[in-house]
């Protein structure tokens, strides 16, 4: 049973490592230098950016470091959910989630060192991001709901 659900994680990492890096290679070809492109109108446009930092620019420049905690939080997350000792497949597949994004914004941490961001929303004021980042945020949401369900059962069995 793991062997089979270790190896769709390890072709869900490869894919939505894959979908981002070409998406990001379609934003550095295309959109690089062309400004704003509209995708949805009034929802989203594409638009280049080269993001040295983290989430919202935090800590700009800081790429060596930021190639450190994203390759030991990637290792930490795929030796948990590898090694069996993740038994919550709703906490397996959103770790899972959660390394695959990991493992796209750290191909281009090391090869560029930044982040190729193109995706804006433009119904809000929010910060460009990528595939990799949506990767990351689904993983992190689901993770959260996953840990509070699991909060509930256990409050329920102590009633």
């Amino acid at each position: 049973m793991h062997k089979k659900r270790n190896a769709w994680c390890v072709v869900m990492v490869v894919l939505i490592a894959a979908f981002d890096r070409a998406t990001k290679i379609f934003a550095s070809e295309y959109l690089a230098g062309s400004g704003s492109v509209v995708f949805i109108k009034g929802i989203v446009d594409f638009s280049y950016a080269e993001n040295t930092g983290a989430a919202f620019s935090t800590f700009s420049g800081a790429r060596w470091l930021l190639v450190i905690i994203t390759a030991a939080a990637c290792v930490g997350i795929f030796w948990f959910i590898f090694s069996g000792r993740c038994r919550s497949l709703p906490v397996f597949w959103s770790l899972a989630l959660i390394g695959a994004g990991g493992v796209g914004n750290l191909i281009d941490r090391v090869l560029y060192g930044y982040v190729v961001d193109f995706i804006q929303p433009v119904f809000i004021n929010f910060a460009t991001f990528n595939i990799a980042d949506c990767a990351v945020t689904l993983g992190a949401c689901a993770f959260a709901v996953a840990a509070f369900i699991q909060c509930l059962k256990k409050e329920e069995k102590n009633e």
